[in-house]
C-alpha cells in the first residue's frame, strides 16, 4: 500500500470516529433535553424556523408544567407553519412527479386553508370548497385557465395564515356544486391527473396521496372483471395469463371506481400548450353530451375500444367499490355508506371515510414532523393513538401535528 493510500485510510477512519462521537453525543443530548431544548425542537419541526425568545419561554413553561401539546400549538401560530411546512407538505400531492418544487396552486392552498381553519380534513376529497387569496391583496382573479392568482400570491410573500379566504368552489370553476369534490376537482389536480389519458391517473394518485397505497399494494385477482374497459387487452403479448394474473388485479377494483370521473376532462392544446398551463377543467352537466359517445361520458372513456371490443362500455358515472369484498376490506370502508354512487363527490367521500384515509394522514404527518416513518413499537403505538385522536377530534390535522411533535421532542 502506498503512503498516500495509508494516509487516506487514516483520514477516513478519523472522520468516521468523529461522526460516531458526534452522533453519540447528540443522542445523549436528546436523552437529557430540558424544556427549552424540547421547545426549540418542537418549533423547529413544526415551523421549520427557530422561535423568538418570548415564544421559546412560553413553550418551555408549558412543557415544564406538563402541557407540551399547548407548546406545539403555540409553534403553529408561526406563519412559517403555513407558508413553508404545510405548503411543502401538500405540494407533492398536486403533480405526478410528486415534487414539492411546484408553484402554489388551488390544491395546495385548499389544504393549507382547511388545516388553518381546524376543519374536518375529510372534506378535502368531497366538499364544495376552495381557498383563494384575500381580495385586499389586489391579486389577479382566480381563473379556470391559468394559475396566475396563486403564483402572484406566492410571489407577494403574503402570509397564507392571514390571507386565505374560503369560498365555494362551484362559484369559481363553473361546476355544479354536486360535481365538486374538494381537491379532486381543483384546477391543479385536473391539470395533473385528468389531462389526456383515461382518468385512471386521478384514481391512482388519490389512492397514493390520501390512502397511502399504490395499485400494486391493493391488487386483487379474486374479484370479477366485468367492469374492465375495452382499452385493456385480455391477452397482453398474446398471453391471457398475464391479464388474469396481473392486469386484472388492479383493473377489477380501479375501473369500476374510476367510472366516477366519466364526465370530467382537462381541455388544453397539446401542441401549443403541452403542459396544459392554459387548459381548464371541463365537465358534462345534465343535458350536455360528448359527440364521440353520444352521452355525458367523455370520449377518453371509449378510446382504444378495438383492443378488446367485448370489454365494458362506460354508460354513465355510476361507480361501485368492489374492494368492499376481498383483500381490500382491510382498508376499513365505512359501513354507513352504501359503497356505490354517482360522480366524484360520493367517491371522494367513500375514500375519506375509510380507516386507510385516517391512518394515511397520521403517518404522513408523523414522518413530516419526526423526519422518519414510524419505525419501532413506540412509534407504531403513538400512530395508533393519534389515529384515534384524529377521529375523536373531528379530523383536525393540527392535533396530529402537535402530537407528532411532542412524541419526537426528545426526553
Amino acid at each position: 500500500m502506498t503512503a498516500r493510500n495509508q494516509i487516506r485510510n487514516l483520514i477516513n477512519k478519523a472522520c468516521s470516529a468523529v461522526v460516531l462521537i458526534t452522533f453519540l453525543f447528540g443522542l445523549a443530548g436528546l436523552a437529557h433535553a430540558g424544556p427549552r431544548e424540547q421547545a426549540k425542537r418542537i418549533h423547529d419541526r413544526i415551523a421549520g424556523v427557530p422561535p423568538s425568545s418570548s415564544v421559546l419561554d412560553d413553550m418551555a413553561t408549558d412543557i415544564a408544567s406538563g402541557n407540551a401539546i399547548s407548546a406545539a400549538f403555540t409553534a403553529m401560530n408561526d406563519n412559517a407553519f403555513y407558508d413553508v411546512t404545510l405548503k411543502n407538505f401538500a405540494a407533492p400531492w398536486t403533480n405526478e412527479a410528486m415534487s414539492k418544487f411546484v408553484p402554489l396552486n388551488d390544491y395546495t392552498a385548499t389544504v393549507v386553508g382547511l388545516v388553518r381553519d381546524d376543519e374536518d380534513f375529510r372534506k378535502i376529497l368531497f366538499d364544495d370548497i376552495l381557498y383563494v387569496g384575500a381580495p385586499s391583496l389586489g391579486l389577479p382573479s382566480y381563473s379556470i385557465r391559468n394559475n396566475n392568482h396563486y403564483e402572484s400570491l406566492d410571489a407577494l410573500g403574503a402570509s397564507l395564515q392571514d390571507n386565505l379566504v374560503r369560498v365555494n368552489q362551484s362559484a369559481y370553476n363553473g361546476l355544479p356544486s354536486s360535481a365538486t369534490a374538494g381537491v379532486i376537482t381543483s384546477r391543479a389536480s385536473a391539470q395533473a391527473f385528468f389531462s389526456a389519458g383515461t382518468n385512471r391517473a386521478m384514481f391512482r394518485f388519490t389512492l397514493i396521496n390520501h390512502m397511502c397505497n399504490d395499485l400494486e399494494q391493493v391488487a386483487d385477482v379474486s374479484l370479477p372483471p366485468d367492469r374492465i374497459r375495452q382499452d385493456v387487452s385480455r391477452s397482453p403479448g398474446g398471453d391471457s395469463r398475464v391479464f388474469l394474473n396481473n392486469c386484472v388485479g388492479c383493473h377489477t377494483g380501479m375501473d369500476p371506481m374510476t367510472q366516477a370521473f366519466a364526465y370530467y376532462d382537462f381541455e388544453y392544446d397539446q401542441n401549443a400548450d403541452p403542459d396544459g398551463n392554459l387548459g381548464r377543467l371541463v365537465y358534462n352537466a345534465i343535458g350536455e353530451s360528448d359527440p364521440a359517445t353520444g352521452s355525458r361520458v367523455k370520449a377518453k372513456y371509449h378510446i382504444n375500444a378495438s383492443t378488446f371490443a367485448q370489454g365494458y362500455v362506460t354508460p354513465d358515472d355510476r361507480w361501485d367499490n368492489y374492494w368492499r369484498q376481498g383483500n381490500n376490506r382491510r382498508l376499513g370502508w365505512d359501513q354507513s355508506l352504501p359503497g356505490y354512487g354517482n360522480g366524484a363527490k360520493s367517491l371522494g367521500q367513500e375514500f375519506a371515510y375509510s380507516d386507510a384515509f385516517a391512518q394515511c394522514q397520521v403517518k404522513k404527518v408523523f414522518q413530516n414532523v419526526c423526519l422518519r416513518p414510524p419505525s419501532n413499537s413506540a412509534d407504531r403505538a403513538q400512530v395508533n393513538t393519534m389515529v384515534s385522536s384524529f377521529r375523536s377530534q373531528g379530523y383536525n390535522l393540527k392535533q396530529v401535528f402537535a402530537q407528532s411533535a411532542v412524541h419526537c421532542m426528545g426526553d
